[in-house]
């Protein structure tokens, strides 16, 4: 998973040898990369700056050249595979979705040179004190859905019931074990197994597509040119309920619940309409994202508590009362899930009331 962190105003210009490179080869590498691409580029090595970081080891540089700005992204080998990054940017480009454009690849070394998308996220455009922007998530669903048409099978790795097993298994270690620092009884840990049984079968009964894994409106770029999509490396074949929840479930964000049917209703009408597999009930599709959705809740939580505690990143755990409400709410709805928010919200040190009922006797 690829979360992009805030960055330093492009107007903070850096050179290639103060970029906070993590040792001397490091940087000898990128300026030696650099100097060796093609000159027709006018490439301006004094204009390079740090465009974005995200939750993983990849960072983006942004550089001046003869075409405008470009995105450098800095992808250190031993760390980070780009061979994911390369395979899913043309599979959005043959889907007809706007990606950058990658100009050059030093795959050794973990370099690529890639076409700007602009600086300004959907996430960062948006009044957050407004109105919801419709428009713009129609738009973003729009190329949902020319994504998921594109699906064919055994081309991405496949969301299966391991994968999906190993992003639950994330929230008991990193976030009930490590955050919270609660030991689970063996009662508890049945629950917990249980649950994460049910929501995987939940999860694997639904068709698969294309899916991009962090479809949010901080992966979604905005431009005069049209709305284009980063962060995809990450993509696998999977649950057509998966993308819609990420995007209506945001991890850095949260809409009213009427937004929230609004926009998945219309992406449901328009994907039945093109006939992808998303049911004929848009109330059965519904419960599919909202357990989807729970999947990634679990999942994110204990990464962001693992980015926390082990990389020293604990800005990400400023958004987890956002992850632990979506829990609540979801298994609040489904008396299957009722053991498992029991068990949330006694880790969590919620005390719920106990509802006594009067009447007649």
């Amino acid at each position: 998973m690829s979360l992009h962190t805030p960055a330093p105003s492009p107007s903070s210009h850096l050179s290639p040898g103060n970029l906070n490179w993590p040792d001397p080869q490091r940087q000898a590498q990128f300026a030696r990369w650099l100097a060796g691409l093609p000159a027709d580029l006018d490439l301006q090595a004094n204009s390079v700056c740090l465009a974005s970081a995200d939750a993983s080891f990849r960072r983006y540089l942004r550089i001046d050249s003869a075409q405008g700005s470009l995105v450098i992204m800095d992808a250190p080998p031993d760390k980070e595979d780009c061979k994911p990054f390369v395979k899913v940017d043309q599979l959005l480009q043959q889907a007809g979705l706007r990606v950058p454009e990658i100009l050059a690849w030093e795959q050794a070394q973990g370099f690529l040179l890639l076409s700007d998308l602009g600086a300004k996220t959907l996430l960062q455009s948006m009044d957050l004190g407004g109105e919801p922007p419709l428009a713009q998530y129609q738009e973003a669903t729009d190329m949902l859905i020319q994504w998921q048409l594109a699906s064919k099978p055994d081309v991405l790795p496949p969301y299966d019931a391991a994968l999906l097993r190993r992003e639950l298994d994330l929230f008991p270690q990193w976030y009930i074990a490590q955050h919270r620092q609660v030991t689970l009884d063996d009662k508890q840990s049945k629950v917990l197994e249980e649950a994460f049984a049910r929501i995987i079968e939940n999860n694997l009964s639904w068709p698969s597509v294309y899916v991009h894994r962090d479809f949010m409106p901080r992966n979604l770029m905005v431009s005069p040119q049209g709305m284009g999509v980063l962060d995809f490396q990450d993509a696998v074949y999977g649950p057509i309920t998966y993308d819609i929840a990420s995007l209506m479930r945001d991890a850095f964000l949260s809409w009213d619940e009427e937004f929230c049917l609004d926009v998945t209703i219309r992406y449901w009408q328009k994907a039945r309409k093109s006939g992808l597999p998303v049911g004929d009930d848009f109330g059965t599709f519904y419960q599919g994202v909202e357990w989807m959705g729970l999947q990634r809740h679990l999942k994110i939580a204990g990464i962001f508590a693992r980015l926390s505690l082990r990389d020293g990143k604990p800005q990400y755990l400023a958004d987890t009362p956002r992850f632990i409400h979506y829990i609540r709410s979801t298994c609040s709805r489904y008396m299957a899930l009722k053991p498992l928010l029991r068990l949330v919200e006694a880790v969590e040190g919620i005390e719920v009331p106990t509802a006594f009922v009067f009447g007649k006797f």
